[in-house]
């Protein structure tokens, strides 16, 4: 099969692999012991929890995007825009 098939390059699924990674590593550091009825868990409201994860998992959904987006210009391309030019 032809290249130019396919919607995604190697580097496109490389970048969502990548950020679906991200996104999970930022669920991992939300997740904490919940409090119960007889013991209040302080460390529910842990800056980690509440302040960093969120934003790991922003960059990694906005990575996930920009692996959608990305496009790499092909050779024939370049070919045909510098031939265009002169």
């Amino acid at each position: 099969m032809d290249k130019r098939n396919y919607a995604f390059g190697r580097t496109n699924f490389i970048m969502l692999a990548v950020g679906m990674c991200i996104v999970i590593l930022g669920f991992i550091l939300m997740a904490c012991a919940p409090s119960t009825t007889n013991h209040f868990n302080p460390e529910v409201f842990a800056g980690i929890h509440i302040k960093v994860a969120p934003v790991v998992c922003f960059i990694g959904y906005i990575s996930m995007i920009a692996g959608v987006i990305y496009h790499k210009k092909d050779d024939t391309e370049n070919a045909d825009s510098k031939e265009a030019v002169k």
